[in-house]
């Protein structure tokens, strides 16, 4: 940001917000926050058994299972995961599931 001479300054946080909305990182911020917010955005029962991992830069959602057969039940139901988390503005393209 450049400044006119004898201009007061940019406060941090205003030019840290413009520089992550400017370098692309806002949306990388936006997919990542489905990870502290899982709990919230899937309800509880599902949060017991499965615990997100990170998402990739396409969009990719990684998610640990307890087990094989919660891994399947939850395959069955990510097209309304992803319709839940698009409905909150989360910008998932799709889930992979992985038993632990």
């Amino acid at each position: 940001m450049r400044r006119k001479k004898g201009s007061a300054a940019t406060p941090m946080g205003e030019a840290l917000g413009a520089y992550i909305k400017r370098s692309g990182l806002k949306r990388r911020l936006d997919q990542a926050s489905v990870i502290p917010e899982w709990p919230e955005l899937v309800g509880p029962k599902i949060a017991q058994v499965a615990t997100p991992l990170s998402v990739g830069p396409d969009g990719t959602l990684f998610v640990s299972v307890s087990s094989a057969a919660w891994m399947q039940e939850l395959q069955l139901m990510s097209p309304d995961i992803l319709r839940r988390l698009g409905e909150r503005g989360k910008k998932i393209k799709r889930i992979v599931w992985r038993a632990q």
